[in-house]
């Protein structure tokens, strides 16, 4: 495994899957509400951005699709799947297929970056696999596969805490391809770095579902980067959608329905193109 020269293949997506919520309620056990009666259809290979103020019932929403957060009432539908009710095996193989990225990567950080993008495997080794911790051949492919399309094959064996912030969420999101997912969420990415790696993630982001039509639904603080890297920008307010539309046709005034206020030079990013 040290010759990383050459990756033999390329991984290719599994069909994507589309994403289905019918009247979702969430109330967590201290009372909060966090949605309230959300219904929205998100196609198969979309690439949508989910925008609000932190505490809006973004995350909560993105986390309703791989079961993360149990809706309290309504239908979270995703493929084949109905999530709402699943349990032990079942919630474990549909998370399989479902990739997550995390604002805070979720490394392992005294782990080199190969064994960490491995563990995207592990809803799909066997058991004496995942006991043993030897990876296919299969497995070992999809791993130098993944990190050379995101850029980082070159720090293959480096340790994880040794990079840096948009090194990371690069390795993230190599470990949710590994997965072979249907489905690709991103939990604010981008929300703990600098502007011009937020954009280079971003723009990971959007190749990913260019390329491989895979469904990708994204939470974002900031709307300018729903405006310049997804197709579709859904806002969230107090737990209820108060927009829908194209991304690129969404304007200071719906800025203002989302967030409450006016838009502000902080809420703006810049671009990258």
């Amino acid at each position: 495994m040290n010759d990383v020269t050459s990756v033999a293949g390329a991984f290719s997506a599994p069909a994507s899957w589309p994403i289905k919520l019918a009247g979702v309620s969430v109330t967590y056990p201290n009372g909060t509400v966090a949605l309230r009666d959300v219904s929205l259809d998100i196609a198969a290979g979309e690439m949508v951005s989910v925008v609000g103020l932190s505490g809006s019932g973004k995350s909560t929403l993105i986390r309703t699709v791989n079961g993360l957060v149990p809706a309290s009432s309504g239908t979270v539908t995703v493929g084949p799947h109905t999530v709402t009710g699943l349990r032990g095996r079942q919630l474990r193989e549909l998370r399989g297929h479902i990739g997550m990225i995390f604002q805070g990567f979720n490394l392992a950080e005294r782990v080199d970056v190969y064994h960490n993008v491995l563990v995207g495997r592990f809803a799909h080794a066997s058991l004496i696999r995942t006991l043993s911790g030897v990876p296919s051949a299969r497995d070992r492919e999809l791993a130098l596969s993944t990190l050379d399309s995101v850029g980082m094959l070159e720090r293959v064996w480096a340790r994880a805490g040794s990079l840096s912030g948009g090194q990371k969420q690069r390795v993230a999101i190599a470990r949710a391809l590994a997965q072979e997912p249907s489905v690709m969420l991103a939990d604010e990415p981008v929300a703990s770095l600098d502007p011009p790696t937020a954009h280079s993630v971003m723009h990971e982001l959007e190749r990913i579902n260019a390329e491989q039509g895979l469904t990708v639904v994204v939470n974002l603080h900031l709307m300018d980067l729903a405006r310049q890297y997804t197709t579709r920008m859904i806002g969230i307010r107090a737990g209820k959608i108060v927009h829908d539309g194209p991304s690129g046709e969404a304007t200071d005034a719906d800025f203002e329905r989302i967030y409450g206020r006016s838009i502000q030079p902080h809420d703006r990013i810049g671009t990258a193109r």
